[in-house]
């Protein structure tokens, strides 16, 4: 994370926000004391525990909609929906701490401070203190805790507030279902895109990531139906270690043959990972090659021909898909354009992937899929350029490969929003949204948006 954005943030936030931003960080940086929110998002962001989803969902925390719309360019339902599908930053004990003091009036709070004064002492909370101070208090006097909220629930009992000690016991029945282990959420990365500094302290994160070790990494396969853009794709994927592998100008039923002898690759076996590029006019959902068809391939077929079941040789690795697609101006250029993303897949980075049979790793697992959308009418031009949203994706990969590749991706949607704001309707390509999935051990990817 720049010191750019957390100066932004830092300077944005007022003190009780800063408070709540502090105490929501608690657990995450447990072996700190950190003075101020700058110092505690410099600590993270350091020791590689703060990617931009996780500074997005602290904003979120701390109800800063705006921050999140004017540096993240997303929006709260893209957080919302992200959180349910991957580990979160900021465990659901800290969250509903701060839901539950967000909720007291002015009343409830003095009634819960005399009610403490047996446990705590006469001097140790005074009068003007916050919830959330009293909540750290209770900690230090180990009285509270993620599993121990039994003196808060009688508490509130006594006080009349029964609504929030249903909250607690809501919390309590979740946490009995899910188990209350709450990590970092690590995204999967290209080679040396590392997910955390090698020199980190990761005493107190488990790490978990995708192996990414394999020579060559995996084979990318490089399908150009309009021509500008294989070159410097060739190149970029060259240096990040894959054998690639590119075709030109192809038929939509050359397509079809090329992923279907692709996907049935041995080779698969020995590498770990794969990687898509495709590039082509098509429908909303369809791709057509450099056919005159109006029915095309449908995109979520070639997804399934690199599914657990179909390509059992991938299981457990990351299937990347970059596409572009060039839409008619008939077939509306909606906001379909997702980034479906499910893994990590191996606990150990040094460990060989492992090759579980479909009871362990769900079919549909382990996909990021990225798909941008343009009007037809940029191809029709004399002089047609690249597209913007691959040479984005390509620079930042070759400049940028030892940050998280989701990181990377908000990053590219950034940019691609800003080339929109200023060009006409026609000239505008559809960014690539962030979703979640569920991971490599989950119950397979997630069509909602976040």
């Amino acid at each position: 994370m720049s010191t750019e954005v957390i100066h932004q943030v830092e300077e944005a936030l007022d003190e009780d926000e800063k408070k709540m931003l502090l105490f929501l960080c608690r657990d995450v940086a447990a072996d700190v004391a950190p003075l101020n929110v700058r110092d505690l998002l410099d600590i993270l962001s350091e020791r590689g525990m703060l990617s931009a989803m996780g500074l997005a969902e602290l904003l979120y925390r701390v109800r800063r909609f705006d921050l999140l719309k004017r540096i993240f360019k997303m929006d709260r339902k893209a957080v919302e929906a992200h959180l349910l599908r991957h580990p979160r930053l900021i465990s659901d004990y800290r969250v509903l701490m701060t839901e539950i003091g967000g909720n007291l009036e002015k009343s409830d709070l003095s009634s819960l401070f005399f009610l403490m004064r047996d446990y705590t002492g006469r001097d140790k909370v005074a009068k003007d203190k916050s919830f959330l101070d009293l909540v750290i208090e209770l900690e230090k006097l180990n009285l509270i805790a993620p599993d121990q909220l039994e003196l808060l629930e009688k508490c509130l009992k006594n006080i009349h507030r029964v609504d929030l000690k249903t909250k607690i016991q809501k919390y309590k029945q979740s946490a009995q279902g899910a188990g209350t282990s709450y990590t970092n959420a690590l995204q999967a990365a290209f080679p040396n895109l590392s997910l955390k500094d090698p020199s980190c302290n990761l005493r107190h994160i488990p790490e978990e990531r995708y192996r990414m070790q394999s020579k060559p990494l995996g084979i990318c396969l490089i399908i150009d139906c309009i021509g500008n853009d294989t070159e410097f794709l060739r190149d970029t994927f060259t240096s990040l270690g894959y054998e690639v592998q590119y075709f030109l100008y192809l038929s939509m039923d050359s397509i079809i043959q090329i992923l279907r002898q692709v996907a049935c690759m041995p080779q698969h076996q020995d590498y770990d990972s794969f990687v898509c590029v495709l590039v082509s006019r098509g429908g909303s959902h369809s791709v057509f090659g450099v056919d005159q068809t109006h029915s095309g391939f449908p995109l979520d077929h070639i997804r399934r021909m690199f599914m657990g079941d179909a390509c059992p040789s991938l299981l457990g690795k990351p299937k990347l898909f970059f596409i572009q697609n060039y839409v008619a101006s008939e077939d509306p250029l909606d906001n379909g354009s997702l980034l479906e993303v499910d893994g990590p897949a191996v606990n150990n980075v040094e460990s060989k992937a492992p090759q579980p049979g479909p009871g362990t790793i769900h079919r549909e697992a382990d996909f990021l899929w990225s798909l941008c959308k343009a009007d037809v009418s940029l191809l029709e031009r004399p002089y047609s350029s690249p597209s913007l949203y691959l040479q984005c994706l390509s620079q930042k990969l070759g400049k940028e490969r030892r940050r998280p590749l989701l990181e990377l991706h908000i990053e590219l949607n950034g940019s691609v929003y800003d080339w929109n704001s200023r060009v006409s309707a026609k000239e505008r390509e559809i960014e690539p949204e962030s979703t979640s999935g569920e991971n490599g051990r989950g119950r397979g990817r997630s069509r909602l948006p976040t």
